[in-house]
């Protein structure tokens, strides 16, 4: 499995504190499966994200723990005034693997009504943005079909694992089953901090989704998907069939 959503770079943000810690959650995640991780720490008001520190931060934990797992460079950037002008800018700079995928986050508190003028701005800038962990927005969770219409424009959606699992509470578990039954999650991810309370393991979501929806879906969005965004290449797509109601119920089952 492809984790394309963590934060295990010691010391940049609100993730790994110390090396030890981040060295803990790679091996963590290698025995749950992991085979490649992206480092993507929060590029936002609080956290300064500096590519050179990030690029070093990485080679210094892939030098400690060999391949396993392999450690990619990203970030997960929130959406300002400021970061959209540096992304048009330099569009590469905080993409995966400098490959044009790009992890962004809303806030909480407000999404623009020109969301889909500035998404678009960056397609056509060749960026391809990610909206990261949008069942945990409460904005975004209420505005499904705007999120449909931000994939048609181009979007693909990322959905923390903890998420579909209930961790998150229910209001994020719901939101997140409604995303994955109209066919607009790309990927699942740990969007790991550390290893007690926000792990970077993907085993038990894949177990999850192989039973509750289908083998194909779970490689979809935990493999095949991933590798795209490493290779820079396009995402596939493909029917998601629901087999099993969750723990919860609302309308759409």
């Amino acid at each position: 499995m492809i984790d394309i959503h963590t934060h295990i770079l010691p010391g940049l943000d609100d993730g790994a504190r110390h090396r030890e810690e981040a060295l803990a959650m790679l091996r963590m995640a290698a025995a749950a499966g992991t085979t490649d991780m992206v480092a993507s720490s929060h590029a936002n008001l609080e956290f300064a994200f500096d590519p050179q520190v990030a690029e070093e931060r990485i080679a210094g934990l892939q030098g400690a723990v060999g391949n396993a797992p392999r450690i990619h460079y990203g970030c997960e950037l929130h959406l300002t005034p400021e970061s959209i002008a540096d992304v048009l800018r330099f569009p590469q700079k905080y993409s995966i693997g400098h490959r044009g995928y790009l992890l962004l986050e809303f806030s909480d508190f407000l999404v623009p009504k020109t969301s889909s003028e500035i998404l678009g701005r960056m397609i056509a800038r060749g960026v391809h943005p990610i909206i990261a962990h949008p069942e945990r927005n409460p904005i975004l969770r209420k505005r499904m079909p705007e999120l449909e219409a931000w994939v048609g424009q181009g979007c693909a959606m990322q959905v923390t694992a903890q998420s579909l699992l209930g961790r998150f509470g229910k209001a994020a578990a719901v939101a997140s089953h409604e995303l994955m039954a109209r066919g607009l999650v790309h990927f699942l991810a740990s969007d790991a901090h550390d290893c007690e309370h926000r792990p970077p393991v993907l085993d038990q979501v894949r177990r999850y989704v192989e039973e509750a929806f289908d083998p194909e879906t779970a490689d979809r969005l935990l493999r095949e998907n991933p590798q795209a965004v490493l290779d820079g290449a396009p995402l596939a797509t493909g029917p998601v069939h629901v087999r099993k109601r969750p723990w919860f119920s609302f309308s759409l089952w």
